[in-house]
């Protein structure tokens, strides 16, 4: 990397624009930068660093725009630099804010990169060809071509104040950090964990697939019981070794003492089925030879009971002869019965519809009550007709309590007019008093005011409700000129006051009399009194100007308020005359419409009185004429249903005595003496069929006990002795309970071996996974342990990342003490220890010098501060060789080392100086930053910043230029 040019604007501390020709700065390979503290030189670095990545070195946020930029500047920075042979022109532009192009305020300018490089075209012109103006495509471009990151960049090509010194004197903790962050061996670490997490991983799994293993070998425990036996021990978590081969040896041998307990129960259960079937045989004949006793002693006492009801049989079959004979009777007696029922019903109809007649209409016959029905409906007819006349009188009644609310609206109206209209008069005359008060106001005024003369016309003019504006502005003329009087009053006593005030000396100097204190100064003595000048005006001159413009002022208020009530008293008036005018019609209106609204009361009076009067001879003792004919209507109905009601009874008892006739009659042809003894033998069909089937199946049962009785198979089994049940059936019970005993041994035993075959091949496969697992966890755990530095084989306890950085920290070391060597004139040597660390730490990184002098190797700490500046210097250009070796070989042409010179004596300094010489004759460029005066004189060219209040610039100096 080789910078040509840096271009900064609005950056940092720097207000304006300026630029760096590094080019001709570092013509000699070597210059300075230096200036005061503050003003800016560790931020040309940032610029560099900002141009090439972005970002400002460090972590923290670096404020970029300069607080000292006029508005219209836009902070960015443009560098030109030559990197892996390809020169590059990087401009960015960062988000900030910028004022609008037009209108005011200001907007957001968003970050921009512009990335060019150089080309020959074909003609042989140089000219910048644009690249990208994408930040990410930008920014991995120049870290490829770099081969190094920021925190790497910053850290090789900027040597900064102290950092060196801090690691050289660091524990290897601190080291690790450094040249982690350099070196990138994050992957190692990276490398590290996942060994780690790896490790954990198959130690779950594996976990798993013991417990697993133990869950099935106590599941098999379980299933096997405690009547199983087996020489192999079973497995358990406290011996691993036992949960592989060992634990399906010991289930396999559970299996097989299953298999033979099971073969067994299978014996077993066939001899209790033999016997079970022999038992269930002789139960199944004694069974058998009861159920035969049974039947005939059955038999016997059902024909026995039968034989019992033979006189309840004849009774029946009386009953059912009875029956069938005053069946051929039954129409008559029905229609008898009918005929009586009506007739019934006739007699409760008639009484309950002459409970609704009047008391004069109870004992009247139908024909009667026919007249009396059609003279009640006529007079109904009649009040219906009536009915409307009603709803006339409501309409009437509704009209006139309308028109009487109207009277009373028009004579409320009338009184009130007629009131205001009485007092209209004294109220006239108090307004006319006013405005003649208004007016001699106004003639006061006059004579108060030359200038008012005019006064007496425009009040006249100010009736007019038109000319009230004109009138208003006048007025406040006449104001003005009164107020003016007033002023001029204000004045006078004012300069009487001022002119007294000046001359208050001499009236003070009046009073004064020898050997009397002077009531100013004390003296008793006074030499020069002040003297009073002509036509000074005097205490009581003051007082009384003072008087007389205090009475001109309370005149002036009297006067205006006067004259200023005319307009108002003049749009009373106006108001008056137009409420006169109102309450005039309202009063008429009033008049005329009360007149109206009487006409029309007296005649709907009269309509509704006379309709009132043929109402209420009409409806009676009814509240209305509707309820009076409804109640006649009523009255006609029920005389209707009594008149019907009478008839049909008289029908019903005729129908009665004839139907009761035919009935006797053919009851005595049946043999019945009387008609109830026809109607007691009358059955109905069901109760008939009902006794029918009675005698039958009385004659049914007794043929079938009789049949098996006479069965001879039954006769032969109620010849022998009773059939014991009992002790067959508890027998067969035992012999029933030991085969299912032995069954559910043999089930048992079934389920158990084939319960124990599958936990078994269940276990030969987590076995299975189980063996692999443990042959991973030991190989993981052991590869974990070894780049983890924790391993009881490991020689060192060193991590990988720390062994891949000591390897590192060896070439960085032969670096520096190529550099040291010369420094130190052959004094002091580096080395890298790995040696173990105290109280058990991890190892790797340790640094120690060696003193020729002494022979003997000592910590890096027990260096001076000369001598610490050098070996860290020493350090960071072997650090920085062997990052740009690590990041490809891309030479970094351009170092700046920071500060840190301060502490070296003369001779070290130009010890140092050689070897920066020597840098410089490997064809690079150092940039060195600091204050030291000794460094102007050594390096020709330098680069100056300077502070200032409105920001820091910056100058190129040379020895010839001075």
């Amino acid at each position: 990397m080789r910078l040509h040019t840096l271009h900064l604007q609005a950056f940092g501390p720097f207000a304006g624009t300026h630029t760096i020709d590094f080019d001709s700065l570092s013509a000699d390979g070597l210059f300075l930068l230096h200036g005061d503290t503050g003003a800016g030189k560790s931020t040309v670095f940032a610029a560099i660093c900002y141009a090439l990545y972005g970002k400002p070195p460090g972590d923290r946020d670096l404020l970029l725009r300069s607080h000292h930029a006029p508005e219209g500047l836009l902070t960015e920075v443009t560098l030109d630099v030559t990197l892996a042979g390809r020169r590059l022109r990087i401009r960015r532009v960062p988000a900030q804010m910028r004022p609008k192009r037009s209108g005011p305020g200001e907007t957001q300018q968003k970050a921009e990169t512009f990335l060019s490089e150089r080309t020959t075209d074909t003609t042989g012109q140089e000219r910048w060809e644009p690249f990208s103006k994408s930040h990410q495509e930008a920014s991995a471009e120049i870290t490829d071509l770099l081969g190094m990151s920021r925190d790497q960049f910053c850290q090789v090509v900027l040597l900064p104040q102290n950092e060196f010194t801090k690691f050289l004197h660091a524990d290897a903790h601190g080291r690790r950090e450094l040249l982690g962050k350099l070196f990138r061996t994050h992957r190692f670490a990276f490398v590290e964990r996942w060994l780690h997490d790896h490790s954990r991983t198959i130690e779950k799994d594996r976990d798993t697939a013991r417990a697993d293993v133990l869950r099935l070998a106590e599941r098999i425990h379980q299933a096997a019981g405690a009547d199983l036996a087996t020489e192999h021990p079973a497995p358990t978590a406290e011996d691993p070794h036992t949960l592989t081969e060992p634990a399906q040896t010991w289930a396999q041998d559970l299996l097989h003492a299953s298999h033979e307990h099971h073969d067994h129960t299978l014996q077993a259960a066939a001899t209790a089925k033999t016997h079970l079937l022999e038992k269930q045989t002789l139960e199944a004949a004694a069974r058998d030879l009861h159920q035969q006793q049974d039947a005939y002693t059955d038999a016997r006492r059902q024909l026995d009971l039968l034989q019992e009801q033979q006189p309840h049989q004849a009774t029946l079959r009386q009953r059912r002869d009875q029956a069938r004979r005053a069946q051929h009777a039954a129409p008559q007696l029905h229609a008898a019965d009918t005929a009586a029922s009506d007739h019934a019903d006739a007699q409760r109809t008639e009484r309950s519809a002459r409970r609704h007649l009047l008391p004069q209409h109870a004992d009247l016959d139908a024909d009667q009550l026919e007249t009396i029905e059609r003279t009640t409906r006529n007079e109904a007819a009649v009040l219906a007709e009536l009915i409307a006349e009603e709803d006339t009188v409501r309409r009437l009644t509704t009209q006139l309590e309308g028109i009487d609310a109207e009277r009373q609206d028009f004579d409320t109206q009338q009184r009130t007019s007629q009131d205001w209209l009485d007092q209209e008069p004294g109220m006239r005359r108090d307004l006319e008093a006013r405005r003649e008060a208004a007016r001699q106001a106004e003639l006061e005024g006059l004579r108060h005011h030359d200038a008012l003369d005019g006064l007496k016309t425009r009040i006249e003019a100010a009736e007019l409700r038109d000319t009230h504006l004109a009138e208003v502005a006048k007025a406040e003329q006449r104001l003005a000129k009164t107020q003016e009087i007033a002023t001029l009053a204000g004045q006078e006593h004012l300069d009487i006051r001022r002119r007294r005030t000046e001359g208050m000396a001499a009236e003070l100097a009046a009073t004064l009399t020898d050997g009397i204190p002077c009531p100013v100064c004390g003296s008793c003595t006074h030499p020069a009194p002040a003297a009073a000048q002509d036509g000074q005006p005097t205490r009581q001159n003051e007082q009384d100007a003072e008087t007389a413009h205090e009475r001109a002022n309370a005149a002036l208020a009297d006067a205006l308020a006067r004259a200023a009530d005319q307009g108002a008293v003049q749009e009373e008036l106006h108001a008056l005359d137009t409420e006169h005018t109102h309450h005039t019609e309202q009063h008429r209106t009033a008049t005329a419409g009360l007149s109206a609204r009487n006409a029309d009361y007296d005649t709907l009076t009269v309509q509704l009185t006379e309709l009132t009067t043929k109402l209420t001879t009409a409806r009676g003792t009814h509240p209305t004429v509707a309820a009076r004919a409804a109640e006649l209507t009523r009255t006609a109905d029920h005389l209707k249903q009594a008149a019907q009601a009478s008839r049909t009874l008289a029908t019903a008892a005729q129908t009665l005595h004839h139907r009761t006739e035919q009935a006797l009659l053919t009851a005595k042809d049946q043999g019945f003496d009387t008609l109830a003894l026809a109607q007691q033998a009358l059955l109905d069909d069901e109760t008939l069929r009902a006794i029918e089937e009675e005698i039958t199946q009385w004659r049914e049962n007794c043929a079938v006990h009789t049949a098996v009785l006479q069965d001879p198979a039954l006769q032969q089994a109620a010849a022998q002795p009773p059939a014991d049940t009992s002790a067959a059936t508890a027998s067969r019970a035992a012999a029933d309970n030991q085969h299912a005993t032995a069954t559910a041994a043999a089930d048992a035993a079934r389920t158990r071996t084939q319960d124990l075959a599958t936990l078994a091949t269940d276990l030969a496969t987590a076995v299975q996974r189980l063996q692999p697992l443990e042959q991973a966890y030991s190989t993981a755990r052991h590869l974990a342990d070894l780049v983890t530095g924790t391993s009881t084989s490991a020689r060192v306890r060193m991590q990988l990342e720390a062994y891949v950085l000591a390897a590192r920290l060896e070439e960085v070391v032969t670096a520096a003490n190529t550099r040291l060597h010369i420094m130190s004139e052959g004094r002091y040597t580096l080395s890298h220890s790995d040696h173990q660390a105290p109280r058990g730490a991890r190892s790797g990184l340790g640094l120690q010098i060696t003193d020729s002098w002494t022979g003997r190797p000592r910590k890096t700490d027990t260096l001076s501060g000369g001598e610490s500046f050098f070996a860290s210097l020493s350090l960071a250009l072997g650090l920085a060789d062997v990052v740009t070796h690590e990041s490809g070989g891309n030479p970094l042409d351009t170092l700046f080392i920071d500060e840190g010179f301060g502490t070296l004596d003369e001779d070290t300094l130009h010890k140092v100086l050689d070897v920066l010489d020597s840098l410089r004759a490997h064809d690079r460029t150092v940039g060195v930053i600091s204050h030291i005066p000794e460094l102007r004189r050594r390096i020709p060219h330098r680069l100056h910043v300077r502070k200032n209040p409105t920001g820091s610039t910056l100058a190129h100096l040379t020895e010839a230029a001075e």
